[in-house]
């Protein structure tokens, strides 16, 4: 393995920890409705646990309210259930085959509970980050144990694998800002 290889390898890692901190923090609910809320919700469809997307086609009917329409009429009361038995606390109504799930309004303690959640998942982002530095630098230790490099292509790659570092860990701070104060408005 070359330099070359291991810096591409680690900005790659990287970059993936930087999506799945995003997917995270599109999770965590504003005042707003998205779709994307309920995706992580697993429905029993006949004994099998799919995805809700895959039963129902999820829609914002307004800024707060997400509709749930089965692709089944007896998948409904299934459907509800799930939602209503999900870590959201939400409180789905169900109108014919139409199932209605407005987002309730934060309080200001809610509020902060999520910034403390959201800056948890970024310091886990961030560890992660960190651990992919660190595992960039032992893998050019090795190579130069092996005299495949020299001390100062070694140097210059750790100085490459910090800046590396550096710029994803920004990128964090900046996505974090960004949700704390999306959570924080009124």
């Amino acid at each position: 393995m070359s330099i070359a290889d291991i810096r591409k390898s680690t900005e790659q890692k990287m970059q993936k920890s930087i999506e799945s901190f995003k997917n995270d923090l599109s999770k965590v609910r504003t005042g707003r409705a998205h779709v994307g809320l309920l995706d992580h919700i697993q429905v029993d469809y006949y004994g099998t646990g799919m995805p809700i997307n895959q039963v129902a086609s999820v829609t914002l009917i307004d800024a707060r309210t997400i509709g749930v329409q089965p692709w089944e009429k007896k998948m409904v009361p299934v459907v509800d259930k799930a939602i209503r038995e999900s870590d959201l606390g939400l409180n789905p109504s169900t109108m014919g085959d139409m199932i209605r799930v407005p987002m309730p309004a934060l309080t200001e303690q809610r509020r902060k509970e999520l910034v403390k959640v959201v800056k948890g998942e970024g310091e886990d982002a961030r560890i992660v980050v960190r651990n992919l530095r660190r595992e960039a630098n032992e893998q050019l230790k090795k190579l130069l144990k092996e005299k495949a490099v020299s001390e100062d292509e070694e140097r210059r790659a750790q100085d490459e694998i910090q800046k590396l570092t550096d710029r994803y860990v920004g990128e964090i701070d900046k996505l974090l800002t960004a949700k704390e104060a999306e959570v924080m408005a009124v």
